[in-house]
């Protein structure tokens, strides 16, 4: 079974989230690092998000596309990355969310991810 691991930490907070050209991002892309190498074998994809800022929010509303700058919700994480990851339990999936290094400081939701494609 697949499941999301879904990333939501403040992205406002320097500490939690540092610039790329600070000193502590670095090490935090260690601990990254540090989890991929220990986990690589369960994870189908992942990538981060660049910041809300840069979203667009889209709906159709009676027909009509409309687009929003922004994230669709105020929230105080936002979500700043993700993985799929192939796992035989749930329990499995909840303990490799454990190790992604901003589960310490943010919020990791881990989701099914269903197969439609199976016959």
């Amino acid at each position: 079974m697949k499941y999301a691991a879904l990333i939501y930490s403040d992205e406002t907070n320097h500490e939690i989230n540092p610039d790329p050209s600070s000193e502590a991002f670095g090490p935090m892309m260690a601990g990254y690092m540090a989890f991929g190498e220990k986990h690589g074998a369960k994870l189908a994809a992942g990538e981060p998000l660049t910041p809300t800022a840069m979203a667009t929010s889209v709906q159709v509303r009676n027909g009509e596309t409309l687009t929003t700058d922004g994230p669709f919700a105020e929230t105080k994480e936002q979500l700043g990355g993700f993985y799929i990851i192939d796992c035989d339990t749930l329990d499995e999936a909840i303990a490799i969310a454990a190790d992604i290094p901003h589960a310490a400081t943010g919020t990791v939701e881990v989701r099914p991810v269903p197969d439609f494609h199976k016959g």
